[in-house]
């Protein structure tokens, strides 16, 4: 049975991150880290695996990246629960609408009892 994985991905000198699924883990970030011109590769840096998901049906991965992806709020809890687990600080600056753990200012403020 193959098993479908939502992944966080980040990149070690740019620091972005980016959320992804598949069912080869290995072979997925091979092609991250293939150096081309699309969004997820970059000349510098190689990406690295922050936090994986696995499950057992398509549908239900795909649902959870949507979500991921979609809903800063979903996103912003993930994170929240990684703080001690992700190894790289988050980018930092212009185009970021969420809250990540770490010294970063989003780009919109949350209120304080958030």
């Amino acid at each position: 049975m193959n098993m479908h994985a939502v992944y966080v991905i980040q990149n070690d000198v740019t620091k972005e991150m980016y959320i992804g699924h598949t069912t080869d883990l290995k072979k997925r970030l091979a092609t991250h880290n293939a150096r081309g011109a699309k969004h997820t590769t970059r000349m510098n840096g190689s990406w690295k695996y922050i936090y994986v998901e696995l499950y057992r049906h398509d549908d239900d991965a795909r649902a959870r990246e949507q979500k991921l992806k979609h809903h800063g709020s979903g996103k912003r809890e993930l994170f929240k629960r990684l703080t001690k687990s992700v190894f790289l600080s988050p980018k930092c600056g212009a185009g970021r609408s969420e809250s990540f753990p770490g010294n970063c200012l989003p780009k919109t403020q949350l209120p304080a009892n958030s």
